[in-house]
């Protein structure tokens, strides 16, 4: 039954919709040791070459976080 209605919504998919319908971003992905006495001149350092702060998570030890970036792919 799935088929049946993709195969539907698919022919109602004029040349004039397709054309509106924007490609998918595509992403690249980094990981940062942040040291927590440094942690915004590392994040704008960062960010001034246009990396997104996604999260940040626990690092190995008490003084270390990880922070997950992301820039749209060139």
């Amino acid at each position: 039954m799935a088929p049946a209605n993709h195969a539907r919504f698919v022919s109602h998919l004029t040349p004039a919709r397709a054309a509106r319908v924007t490609p998918m971003t595509k992403w690249e992905y980094v990981t940062v040791p942040l040291l927590v006495h440094a942690t915004k001149q590392i994040l704008d350092t960062w960010g001034q070459d246009g990396w997104e702060l996604v999260q940040v998570v626990p690092g190995p030890n008490p003084e270390q976080l990880v922070a997950y970036l992301k820039r749209e792919k060139e």
